[in-house]
């Protein structure tokens, strides 16, 4: 998901923000001076009345996400609710005062594969775990600051490299509704979103629309089939609650127009992205395979 990419083709002029890093340090350089970079943290109110300064539109990414916001809590809060309720104070005091696009997730829904689908913006919410948590209390802060703002709750985005497989991508049952979101599309969606005047004080549900509506025993074996893996076996898979859905996408697609992209096409870029390796990936195949059996903890158990 790159939005500044995105956000720089459509001529808008971006400042980034983010805590300095050699890896951060080293993304932002290959924008070759085109952005203006402010380092600092979103704890710090200092930090954040700097990076604010003169900015009409904020995208706020920042987020601490799962694993990590549930195995450090109160780290994960000072920056989800705190950070985020930092940025709402400085942008209140800023003439004039910025918009803001929030980046929520589906995920607020909770369990619903009991229920029809589409989800839509309107249907019930619960919190599932801090980060479910943190999100959801973001979105009721915004609502009630007074400022100009929009929640995109995104479908799930996913990487495109075998290097995004841990265990825990095998919790989730095979029958499971899931909808995909093309990373470009997710950042199309954000550059649309700061020029247009129709979406402010709107929640928006951000998916891939009905092309990319799968279940995701589907999902997983179609990129590993196009990475000429092939398919795992259900058996790999396990039975725990997924919080993830259809999405009902029709006015976020009629406001932002940023739905380009197929799962079909994703999967064709995965393959492609392998390059001369794919060629050789037949001698190795039987190995991968058993490396992506060995990580999930239900094939093991039942062997």
């Amino acid at each position: 998901m790159n939005a500044i990419s995105k956000l720089l083709e459509k001529g808008h002029r971006v400042r980034g923000f983010d805590i300095k890093t050699r890896g951060n340090s080293r993304r932002a350089s290959k924008y070759g001076g085109r952005i203006e970079v402010a380092w600092g943290d979103i704890r710090q109110p200092a930090d954040v009345a700097a990076a604010v300064k003169g900015q009409e539109v904020i995208i706020h990414l920042a987020f601490l996400l799962p694993p990590v916001s549930e195995e450090r809590p109160m780290v994960a809060r000072d920056i989800n609710v705190g950070g985020t309720r930092n940025l709402m104070d400085v942008m209140k005091t800023a003439t004039p005062s910025p918009r803001i696009i929030f980046s929520s997730s589906f995920t607020v829904f909770g369990e619903t594969q009991d229920q029809k689908p589409p989800r839509k913006a309107s249907d019930p919410v619960q919190a599932t775990d801090n980060y479910t948590a943190h999100k959801l209390e973001c979105e009721q802060m915004l609502r009630e600051s007074g400022l100009k703002w929009c929640v995109y709750r995104f479908g799930v985005v996913p990487p495109m490299a075998l290097g995004g497989f841990t265990p825990k991508v095998y919790d989730i049952p095979v029958s499971t509704r899931v909808e995909f979101l093309h990373p470009q599309d997710a950042a199309l969606a954000m550059a649309n979103g700061v020029s247009s005047d129709e979406i402010w004080g709107k929640v928006l549900l951000i998916g891939g629309g009905r092309s990319c509506q799968l279940h995701y025993g589907d999902f997983i074996n179609r990129i590993l089939e196009g990475m000429g893996v092939g398919r795992l076996p259900d058996e790999a898979f396990g039975f725990a609650s997924a919080y993830t859905d259809w999405l009902d996408t029709r006015e976020s697609q009629k406001l932002l127009q940023y739905q380009q992209h197929s799962f079909d096409e994703f999967v064709q870029e995965v393959s492609a992205k392998l390059g001369p390796a794919k060629h050789a990936l037949p001698l190795f195949r039987p190995a991968v395979r058993r490396w992506l059996l060995n990580m999930s903890p239900y094939y093991k158990a039942r062997e």
